[in-house]
């Protein structure tokens, strides 16, 4: 398969989504970013000129990559507009099957046949999304972390997909500045989330049990590990809604109290960083403290 990419769409513009879209832009591509709802848009815009000043102000952007930008940016709440001419397409709605799958199915109906589908979910198998495709050889997982800061980009094939997606994908995940790495069978929560989520569970119980607060949990593990961040800070970059949807179907007991307290947070709205508060406040959190491993 000899396939170029030129346009990427990006379907949900949440935190994630919007890194994406804007890394995909800055490394040439058009880049168009659809949300149903036209609010996530304009927040999804915020998001990204707030990356821009970080990165400015760290000096890793240069101005090549900004000249042009906003003309290979485009936003939509319509889903025919931003697949119809689409190369690749990368979902990033939220982490539920059921979501998902409606999602999917428009996208199916409406992409033209050349384009490859890939789902940007954290835990879900793609077998369980490719479900709903009628093309499902051109069907894949292609998870980003951070993108800016974290660079990590996870291909997962599923039993159909045409394996000659892989060597485009690796292509594709380096153009972006990210560095690639094949899961070699599916596995729920790829490599670096399946290690990830055993060390939030064990926090979770740390915390469930009282035997520890949220910022003694943190200390303990950014001091010896000289990290900058603990596991709540991580659950808040996370968002405490996706957590909740990885942890509530795991029948441990303790895993259990932990989706129970993730889900008194979300229904004080409380998701995390993308909303200013979840375990801790934001934009100014605890842990950022000079004085917090003092």
């Amino acid at each position: 398969m000899n396939m170029e990419i030129h346009t990427v769409t990006v379907v949900g513009a949440g935190t994630l989504g919007s890194r994406v879209a804007l890394q995909c832009a800055l490394s040439g591509y058009r880049a168009k970013v659809y949300d149903l709802d036209a609010s996530i848009l304009e927040t999804s815009k915020a998001t990204m000129q707030k990356l821009l000043r970080q990165l400015r102000k760290q000096g890793s952007l240069l101005p090549a990559q900004e000249e042009g930008l906003s003309d290979r940016l485009l936003f939509t709440d319509k889903l025919g507009e931003a697949v119809e001419d689409a190369d690749l397409i990368n979902e990033s709605v939220t982490e539920n099957l059921e979501t998902k799958l409606q999602v999917w199915k428009q996208i199916d109906n409406l992409a033209p046949e050349k384009t490859i589908f890939t789902t940007n979910t954290s835990f879900l198998l793609p077998s369980k999304i490719a479900a709903a495709i009628d093309r499902p050889q051109r069907f894949c997982a292609l998870h980003f972390h951070d993108v800016f800061f974290a660079r990590l980009l996870d291909i997962m094939a599923h039993s159909k997909t045409d394996l000659a997606l892989i060597p485009i994908l690796e292509k594709f995940g380096r153009s972006l500045n990210q560095v690639p790495v094949v899961i070699q069978k599916e596995y729920p929560g790829y490599l670096f989330n399946t290690m990830l989520m055993s060390f939030i569970h064990a926090a979770g119980k740390l915390l469930t049990r009282g035997v520890g607060s949220i910022e003694d949990i943190d200390r303990s593990w950014m001091v010896n590990f000289h990290m900058a961040i603990g596991p709540f800070g991580i659950l808040d970059q996370i968002g405490l809604d996706t957590a909740w949807h990885v942890t509530r179907n795991n029948p441990d007991k303790y895993t259990q109290a932990f989706a129970d307290l993730l889900a008194d947070y979300i229904k004080e709205g409380k998701l995390g960083e993308k909303v200013g508060a979840g375990f801790y406040s934001y934009p100014n959190p605890r842990y950022r403290d000079p004085n917090f491993l003092k």
